[in-house]
């Protein structure tokens, strides 16, 4: 059901658009949602559009696992390591000949050959560096990954994406109906208490108007949970462990219920808005970043594709089951709906939720939540959703790439339900589709999965590659508040070894 008007609007910025009248009025909240500095300053001599892939991808489906899942347990198992090495898990043989990854994913085994594996993933900084991982930025200090709006973020990939193609196509007046930044299944960081906000996936120095575009979810759980952290608990339903099928995710106000104005009365509003904003122009000029918050309201309000995109029920149940019927899956399935429609870049997180201190940071209960959460969601999203776009001839055309900001460490903590800490020295990651070589593994760990022993990865590289197989250039300039041209993304390379 689609409501044009009524019902919160919220954005990743975190202001709340009670409804259109809010949301074509932006221009009149001032400097507080302007767009930065931005602008292209100039391209590098060097380039990447010779190496392979190069544009291959029309879009990109982003699964950022908040918190960090265990190389070990998940696509890097060390079965002839000590027990408190390896853990509870054993191993299985995958469509791959040679490759194993952990038995707690038996529907990704059978996908393996259609995905890369990188298993030396390594960098300096073994905390929830969200911002160092997804951003250009080749150093993001602990107190600013703790401040989400420090003027010195570098924006977020999905940001970046957005400005370039929407500075290739304003000469054309290109304007896409839908929104080319998305973010599933909410704000990030903004479903749990304890512990401070993170930085991650914002616009950075080119400000607010180029945070992602959030949907919110409704719905209900259908398990219980209860979870700690220090004094604080939570006993409730745990969304990422199961969702009732008329759960939703909407953009309020653009893909809620079909109840609210007609397309006359939306136009005779724009048209007394307008006529503010140009008054407000006259008296202070400037404020691009409301403009263009206010422009894309009314472009995903017009757009029955983008609004249709959201609904669930279009799909068969037994696609939905694919995905699995829990936050991630549905989430994941409604990215690749919003890619079909044109979507070109969305972010899926499996984030906190109820509890800081959970979604994949198993300091403790690490087994059992590895057994009746993490492992099964992964393994049914995962799986489900290259086995969907491959099906639809959309698999080559569109990039997934499954990340983290570390891995967890090889020892296993003494405490209840097994513990594993922090560890960035080396983890693995997946990539598949838009450009990426399948059935391939690069890199290697030790006996322990501790530390890489053939071809390190950088962070900064996997972003570099990305951008390569979207076509734009990494080594392209940006410009950033103070007017200096900096690099998409600093001290990195194209990885050729993913490559198809």
């Amino acid at each position: 059901m689609i409501r044009v008007l009524g019902g919160p609007k919220r954005l990743c910025d975190g202001l709340t658009r009670r409804d259109l009248l809010q949301v074509g009025s932006l221009g009149l909240l001032g400097a507080g949602l302007g767009a930065g500095r931005g602008g292209l300053a100039a391209t590098a001599a060097s380039s990447t559009a010779g190496l392979p892939g190069f544009g291959r991808a029309k879009s990109c489906i982003l699964l950022f696992l908040y918190g960090s899942h265990s190389q070990i347990e998940t696509f890097d198992p060390k079965p002839d390591a000590p027990s408190q090495i390896r853990g509870e898990f054993g191993h299985i043989p995958t469509s791959v000949p040679g490759l194993d990854i952990c038995e707690g994913l038996p529907n990704l085994a059978q996908v393996m050959d259609k995905v890369t594996v990188v298993r030396s993933v390594s960098h300096l900084y073994p905390v929830h560096g969200v911002a160092y991982a997804t951003t250009g930025n080749p150093v993001v200090p602990l107190a600013m990954e703790l401040s989400p709006r420090d003027p010195s973020h570098w924006p977020y990939i999905g940001s970046v994406v957005d400005y370039i193609d929407g500075e290739r196509a304003r000469a054309v007046g290109d304007k896409p109906e839908v929104p080319r930044n998305l973010q599933l299944p909410f704000a990030f960081s903004s479903q749990r208490i304890g512990e401070v906000a993170r930085a991650g996936p914002y616009g950075g120095f080119l400000g607010q108007a180029y945070d992602p575009i959030c949907t919110e979810f409704l719905g209900a759980g259908t398990k219980k949970a209860q979870k700690t952290l220090a004094k604080l608990a939570w006993d409730d339903y745990e969304l990422y462990r199961g969702v009732t099928p008329e759960s939703r995710f909407q953009i309020n106000g653009v893909s809620g219920a079909n109840e609210g104005v007609t397309l006359d009365q939306l136009d005779r509003r724009r048209s007394l808005l307008q006529q503010l904003e140009d008054a407000r122009r006259a008296a202070t000029p400037g404020s691009p970043g409301a403009d263009r918050h206010r422009e894309t309201a009314y472009r995903m309000i017009q757009s029955p594709t983008f609004r249709q995109a959201f609904d669930l029920d279009l799909e068969s149940w037994d696609t939905r089951a694919l995905y699995g019927m829990n936050l991630f899956g549905q989430a994941t399935l409604t990215a690749r709906r919003l890619v079909e429609a044109g979507g070109r870049f969305v972010s899926v997180f499996w984030d906190e939720y109820g509890l800081a201190g959970t979604g994949w940071d198993t300091h403790w209960d690490h087994f059992p939540r590895m057994k009746d959460e993490l492992l099964p969601g992964l393994d049914r999203t995962l799986s489900g959703l290259i086995l969907d776009l491959d099906r639809r001839g959309m698999l080559d055309e569109t990039l997934v790439v499954l990340l983290s900001e570390h891995g967890r460490t090889p020892q296993i903590g003494n405490v209840q339900g097994g513990g594993r800490d922090h560890w960035s020295r080396c983890y693995s990651i997946v990539m598949a589709g838009g450009g990426i070589a399948r059935g391939q593994v690069v890199g290697k760990s030790d006996k322990i999965g501790g530390d890489v022993v053939d071809r390190r990865v950088s962070p900064k590289d996997v972003l570099a590659t990305m951008y390569h197989l979207l076509g734009i250039d990494p080594n392209t300039m940006i410009q950033d508040r103070l007017g200096r041209p900096l690099p998409l993304v600093a001290e990195a390379e194209v990885i050729p070894e993913v490559l198809a």
